[in-house]
């Protein structure tokens, strides 16, 4: 609903003259009209009411301008610049940040170049792999210090977008949605909320509702000084924006997933992991990304609705199609499954372990528990910091192995696949990761990977921004071990990574008919 009518406004900051360039930008959607001007961004609320946003008056878009401007800081420091008046002058012109009273407000921001947001570098296949890791831990990051809502979130926060849900796929998608498929759909969400009801309240209490962006996909970050960057996070409603930090994370590794990105999603997903130690929540992960996906198709067809272009609408009601599918689909993950991957150092244990990890289990892939990584963090160091022999001593590693061991049961006890990567040149080891799965009845696969020790230690030796310490004279004290009986599927690793990874993959298909590989 258009409440005030913006058009001389909007005709003010359309001009190159306002700000002394000589060209503008207009970027719209239904709740802004974004200027580009220069080096700076000027972004203008509609004056629009909707059931869950209201930019209805003049004082109410201020109100919000700022919010804008105080939360997004919280991530995009560099972007937001604050907050202007449009002014109207005593001659009836209109300035910006004039002597006259406010007619409207705008949030100042530095401009960036459109290529540098990360759905358009998706969409053009240039989103590198690398900046996932990295991504992760600023999200994580963000959620650690974000403000705790308590009186948000829970069973009833959830409750509410799946009757959201519900209730925008029925009004507008009967002319192109299945309405049996609609319905299955939500009677499933319902039933998974209730299983999930008291883990959701216990989250809830225990401080993981907070005011987070609300807004977390691709779309919505972009590179700055070469690093992700989250923006244009919610203000307008704390329904949406205060939430359970895995359902604010499940946008993103939902979009990535539908993107065809699995292991970019697994990359984000295991990082922020490894920050957080979050697996408390790991059950409700299909929940929280299937109302993700059905919150995507809720909008594409509200959107498509709205389209006087024939081709665009059918765009989006295809569209909405795929969110639909792909909404019903997370709610029936497949079985777990726990991996181990032992071999000496240099052999390519997680070079294995961080590709098959997105071709296993439910969405976003497999929980990778790497030996070197949970090392350095029960060692209160960096990951990329190099520790002393006496971090590397019996007592020590028996602890890295038992956290492992936690880390692998819970992961799986919640319904994800695992994947363990140690050395487990002890066959104590082994056979006691073994009994993990073995209690929890889920199947086990055991893989060992061989190579020369030239290979070995020429590996290592070309390690760059890793965490393992391992070099040559920690290969032959390895090698010197007497590792039993290895009964795990030996794989030649001194051949290309693809090729381990692809007799892995034919390996794990054969195991077990409950093991699903993608």
């Amino acid at each position: 609903m258009i409440t005030e009518d913006q058009a001389a406004v909007i005709g003010f900051l359309s001009r190159a003259t306002t700000y002394g360039v000589e060209r503008v930008e207009r970027i719209d959607t239904h709740a802004s009209a974004v200027f580009l001007a220069g080096d700076r961004a000027y972004k203008l609320k509609r004056a629009v009411q909707f059931d869950y946003l209201d930019f209805s008056t003049s004082e109410r878009r201020r109100v919000l301008c700022e919010a804008e401007v105080r939360l997004n800081r919280r991530t995009a420091p560099s972007l937001y610049r604050g907050v202007i008046a449009v002014t109207r002058e005593s001659d009836g012109t209109y300035a910006l940040g004039g002597d006259g009273p406010p007619a409207d407000w705008v949030v100042e921001m530095n401009r960036f170049p459109q290529d540098a947001l990360l759905d358009r570098l998706a969409a053009a296949g240039r989103l590198d792999r690398s900046l996932m890791s990295p991504l992760g831990a600023a999200i994580a990051a963000f959620h650690a210090t974000a403000e705790v809502r308590g009186d948000h979130g829970g069973r009833t926060g959830m409750a509410w977008v799946i009757e959201g849900n519900a209730d925008g796929l029925a009004a507008h998608g009967s002319t192109c949605l299945d309405p049996v498929v609609v319905r299955r759909l939500t009677a499933h969400a319902r039933d998974a909320l209730e299983t999930r009801a008291a883990l959701l309240e216990h989250r809830r209490v225990s401080g993981y509702v907070r005011q987070c962006h609300g807004d977390l996909h691709l779309r919505n970050m972009v590179l700055i000084d070469g690093q992700p960057t989250l923006f244009d996070g919610v203000e307008f409603n704390d329904e949406i924006a205060c939430t359970d930090v895995l359902y604010d994370l499940a946008f993103l590794l939902m979009d990535l997933w539908r993107r065809r990105l699995p292991q970019h999603a697994n990359a984000v997903w295991n990082r922020y992991l490894g920050e957080t130690s979050d697996l408390d929540g790991l059950s409700a992960l299909p929940l929280f990304l299937s109302c993700r996906a059905a919150v995507r198709a809720k909008t594409s067809v509200t959107a498509a609705r709205m389209q006087e272009d024939a081709a665009r609408r059918l765009a989006l009601e295809a569209s909405a199609g795929d969110y639909l599918q792909l909404a019903e689909r997370l709610l029936a993950p497949p079985a777990p499954v726990l991996i181990a991957i032992g071999g000496l150092s240099g052999s390519g244990k997680s070079t294995l372990a961080l590709t098959l990890a997105p071709l296993v289990g439910a969405v976003p892939g497999a929980i990778v528990c790497r030996s070197d990584e949970m090392r350095k963090r029960m060692s209160g160091v960096p990951l990329l910091q190099r520790l002393g022999p006496e971090h590397y001593a019996a007592p020590m590693s028996a602890r890295v192995y038992a956290a492992l061991r936690q880390r692998a049961r819970q992961a799986i006890e919640a319904g994800h696949s695992a994947i363990v990567d140690a050395v487990f040149v002890r066959e104590e080891d082994r056979r006691l990761i073994e009994d993990v799965a073995a209690a929890a009845s889920v199947p086990f696969v055991g893989v060992w990977l061989d190579a020369p020790e030239p290979v070995l230690i020429e590996r290592t030796e070309r390690r760059r921004e890793d965490a393992s310490d391992a070099d040559a004279a920690v290969i032959r004290r390895q090698r010197a071990q007497d590792p039993g009986a290895i009964r795990w599927h030996r794989i030649d690793a001194a051949v290309a990574p693809a090729s381990v990874l692809d007799t892995a993959r034919d390996h794990l298909r054969t195991h077990s008919a409950a093991v699903e590989v993608s």
